[in-house]
C-alpha cells in the first residue's frame, strides 16, 4: 500500500481542518516544502496535496507553493481542490504536478470529467468525499444527490483508475479511518482505492495494508506525531 503524507494549504500556509471545517483550521507550518521535505526523509514517494482556497473558488491560489513542492525530486504530487476546468488542470500539469484530482466537478460535470478523461488519462483521479453516504461537493459545503457506491461504480465505469474516498465524519478527528468503507470499496470495486480521513495511528495502517488497497493518506496523525511517518511506510510495504 502506498503512503501519501498530505500537505492542506491555505494562504502558501500548511493547515489541517477538522471535519472539513473552514472556520476549524490549525496552521501547522509557514513552510509547506520543509515539510515535503521531511516527509521524503522519512521514505515518502508520494504526497497528497489540496489547495483549500482552490476547493472554494475553483481557482489555483497556491500555485507557486505547490510548484515547488511538484519540483521536489522523485516525489510523485498528487494535488485537489476546486479543479473545474482544462485550464487549470494543464497549469497543474505544467507545474509538475502528476496526477490531479477533481472532486465537485465530476459530480457537476460529468461532461467535463469525460473530457478531461479523454485528454488526460490516468493523470486525472476522483476524490469521493462521502457524507452520511452521499458524496459532499464545494469543499464539503454542500452535499449532492449521488450515493458513494455507485457514483465510485459510475466512475470505474467511465474510466477512472485512481479515487480517493473520505469518510467526512472521520477527517481530522483522529477516531480512526473507516475500515468497513474501504473494505467494502475494496470487494466491490477494480480501480486503485486510497483512503482518506481518519488515519490516526498505527493499527489503522496496519488494518488499511492488509485491506490490500491501493493507498492511504496520513494528514494530522503525522502534524500530532500520534503515526511515526517512516514506521508507517516500512508498515505498509511501500518501498
Amino acid at each position: 500500500m502506498k503512503i501519501f503524507p498530505a500537505i492542506d494549504l491555505f494562504g502558501g500556509k500548511a493547515v489541517r481542518l477538522y471535519k472539513g471545517d473552514y472556520a476549524n483550521m490549525t496552521v501547522y507550518s509557514d513552510n509547506p516544502v520543509e515539510i515535503a521535505l521531511d516527509f521524503k526523509k522519512c521514505g515518502a514517494k508520494y504526497m497528497h496535496v489540496v489547495d483549500l482556497e482552490g476547493a472554494k473558488n475553483g481557482q489555483t491560489p497556491n500555485i507557486e507553493t505547490i510548484k515547488k513542492l511538484a519540483s521536489i525530486p522523485d516525489l510523485f504530487v498528487e494535488v485537489g481542490g476546486g479543479i473545474r476546468s482544462i485550464e487549470v488542470i494543464e497549469r497543474y500539469i505544467n507545474a509538475g504536478v502528476k496526477r490531479v484530482i477533481l472532486g465537485t466537478s465530476a459530480v457537476t460535470d460529468p461532461e467535463f470529467l469525460v473530457i478531461a478523461l479523454k485528454k488526460f488519462g490516468d493523470k486525472i483521479a476522483v476524490g469521493v468525499d462521502i457524507k452520511d453516504g452521499y458524496v459532499a461537493i464545494k469543499g464539503w459545503t454542500e452535499k449532492s444527490n449521488a450515493e458513494g457506491f455507485e457514483f465510485c461504480k459510475k466512475m470505474q465505469d467511465l474510466g477512472v483508475k485512481t479515487i480517493i474516498c473520505t469518510d467526512i465524519s472521520k477527517d481530522g478527528a483522529m477516531q480512526g479511518a473507516n475500515h468497513l468503507l474501504y473494505r467494502q470499496l475494496a470487494q466491490k470495486l477494480n480501480i486503485n482505492v486510497i483512503a482518506s480521513g481518519g488515519v490516526s495511528s498505527m493499527e489503522d495502517v496496519e488494518k488499511l495494508t492488509a485491506l490490500n488497497i491501493y493507498g492511504a493518506i496520513i494528514g494530522k496523525a503525522y502534524y500530532t506525531k500520534a503515526i511515526d511517518l517512516e514506521k508507517a511506510i516500512k508498515v505498509s510495504n511501500d518501498n
